[in-house]
Parts: C-alpha cells; sequence; structure tokens
C-alpha cells in the first residue's frame, strides 16, 4: 500500500481522492496539503486523512510515501524538486511543469534522488486507444497520412476571475491544460513525436481572460500531419481520428472506435469504461511498490511539455514553432 499526500484539493484533486480512497488496496491517502484547508476540511475528514496547508511537513512525515499533485502547473517544478530531495515518490496531474526546461530538470531529480515520477496522462489507460495503437503499429492502417481530433465542453463557464485555472499565466491556449493535453500526448503515443506546430487561439465568449477557441496545426517526426481543435465554450465533445493509406479510425468519447478500410465499410466497437484516475493512481503504486514501469516513458512527458510550451507560444503570436 503506498501512502500518499494529496496537494492540492480542488475539483481535480478531490477527483483523485475519490477515485481511490476505500477502493483500492493499492493506494491510500493519508494527509492532504491546500492552500486554505477550510475549504476541503469536511472533504479531508470524510476520507480520513489530515489536512493543513504545510507541504514541507507532509514532505518530511515518516508515514507519507509519495505525494499527488493537484496543484496549480506554475509550481510543479519546484515542488516536485522538494519532493524528489525529501525522497518522495511523486505522481503529478498534467502539465507536468509549463516549461520544456523546467520538464526536463524535474525529471533528472526524480532519476537522481531514485524516486517515481509519474504523469497524470489518464488517456493512456482506455483500451480503445491501446486498439488504435496495434492497429497503427501492425499496418492495419497503412501508412499514417493524418490525425485529427476535437476535444470541447463548457467547463470555461465554470471559471471565475481569480480562480488559477482562469490565469492564462497557468492555462495559455485556453483549454489546454485542461483537456487538449491529453489528445496531444495521445497523438504522441501513437505516432511519435511532434515536429513543429501553429497555433490560432482567441476569446469569443468567456467573461475570464481565458481563450475559448484554440485550434492547432501539428507536423510530427514521421512526416504525418496533424490536427486539434480544444474549445472551452460549448458542449461536450471528445473525437480523435487518425487518416492512412489503407484506412482511417475513428474514437469517439472513451469507448466508442470506429474503423474504416479502403475496400470495406465502418465497424464500430464498443469498449468497456473504465476509470482513468484509479487506473493511473494503481500503476503509479505498481512502479513504487514493484518496479512495473509506468505507462507514460518520461521522455514522453518532457516532450509533451515541450509541445505546450511550443502551443502557448504560438497562440501569442500565431507563428509555425519547432519544438525544442
Amino acid at each position: 500500500m503506498v501512502r500518499c499526500a494529496i496537494v492540492g484539493l480542488g475539483r481535480w484533486g478531490q477527483t483523485l481522492v475519490n477515485s481511490v480512497q476505500g477502493k483500492s488496496d493499492k493506494i491510500r491517502f493519508v494527509r492532504g496539503v491546500t492552500r486554505t484547508p477550510r475549504n476541503a476540511a469536511t472533504f479531508a475528514a470524510d476520507h480520513g486523512f489530515s489536512l493543513d496547508s504545510d507541504y514541507e511537513a507532509a514532505l518530511a512525515d515518516p508515514k507519507v510515501d509519495a505525494v499527488v499533485l493537484a496543484s496549480p502547473h506554475s509550481v510543479h517544478a519546484a515542488q516536485i524538486m522538494a519532493a524528489a530531495k525529501a525522497k518522495k515518490h511523486i505522481f503529478v496531474d498534467k502539465p507536468v511543469t509549463i516549461t520544456r526546461d523546467s520538464a526536463a530538470k524535474a525529471v533528472a531529480a526524480a532519476k537522481r534522488a531514485g524516486v517515481v515520477l509519474a504523469a497524470g496522462h489518464n488517456r493512456r489507460f482506455l483500451p480503445s486507444l491501446h486498439e488504435m495503437k496495434r492497429l497503427i503499429d501492425e499496418g492495419a492502417l497503412g501508412t499514417i497520412l493524418h490525425l485529427e481530433g476535437n476535444t470541447s465542453g463548457p467547463g470555461g463557464f465554470r471559471y471565475r476571475k481569480g480562480m488559477w485555472r482562469a490565469d492564462p499565466a497557468e492555462s495559455p491556449a485556453g483549454g489546454m491544460g485542461g483537456s487538449g493535453i491529453h489528445w496531444v500526448d495521445a497523438m504522441i503515443y501513437l505516432v511519435g513525436p511532434i515536429a513543429t506546430i501553429q497555433v490560432s487561439s482567441f476569446r469569443l465568449v468567456l467573461d475570464v481572460p481565458l481563450d475559448d477557441t484554440t485550434s492547432m496545426l501539428f507536423r510530427f517526426k514521421h512526416k504525418m500531419s496533424g490536427y486539434l481543435s480544444c474549445l472551452q465554450a460549448t458542449a461536450p465533445m471528445q473525437r480523435l481520428t487518425v487518416f492512412g493509406s489503407k484506412g482511417w479510425a475513428e474514437l469517439k468519447g472513451e469507448t466508442e472506435l470506429t474503423v474504416c478500410l479502403v475496400d470495406g465499410q465502418p465497424k464500430t466497437r464498443n469498449f468497456p469504461s473504465v476509470n482513468k484516475e484509479r487506473a493511473e493512481l494503481e500503476a503509479f503504486a505498481a512502479a513504487v511498490n514493484r518496479g512495473v514501469p509506468y505507462p507514460v516513458p518520461l521522455d514522453d512527458v518532457v516532450h509533451g511539455v515541450a509541445c505546450f510550451e511550443a502551443i502557448g507560444k504560438s497562440a501569442k503570436t500565431g507563428d509555425l514553432i519547432k519544438v525544442k
């Protein structure tokens, strides 16, 4: 059993706790850290862990094996470095950091300390995405030509002035930090690194100073193209399509995968729904306790942050950016 401190108890921190607390025999939360403890006091009491605002005390606690970071993106790098120094294992919600250089330093610190660093790219735990990857790797779709996706929802309407998620410094390019980065990571998982990125991002309807409409053009290292749109002010949609010389495969939502070959008709397969958050946290526990490799390689983590940084830069200027 991996004993964790949850750092950050907003909506997402509570989602992570709810996914495993009292349900998993592999991981549990024994301590909480949040900037305003009174706001989460009832939640912490209901879930059986102590709560305060002292991160350093949590790192010094011998009853804490690991930290789970659901804190603002801009503080992740310093929190990871501090946890590595304290020899605590680290699970961090995406984006792991805001810049490629800080991500590389965080990874290096974890490696030097001999602790596990795991990123919360939870789409990697979808059986439907694994099947899409198998089709690509086995050549069933032929030469991959293009990927395109859309991740949309009404999340921007929940934001209010003063919330950290509504700060463009924390969330460049609108919904990229909340949901878009998941699908960038999924594309990296499917076909490899992204070489160049160009972005159009702007705000039409939200009251907070956050872009609600973002679109991205990609060119991958292996020459295929890509497109992703990320909207913060509409009804929910999640879609990812891969086009190849022999056919296409489209994932709608998280469970419905349709495949159509050039010489055939579309065939749809429905996969079981999974608790992605429980799956990623239990995979983290397996890495800590049994040395099982975590499914998101650290090279992919650093590259994903480099893409996130490039997207933020291009969102401001519209320029084509080479990914570092």
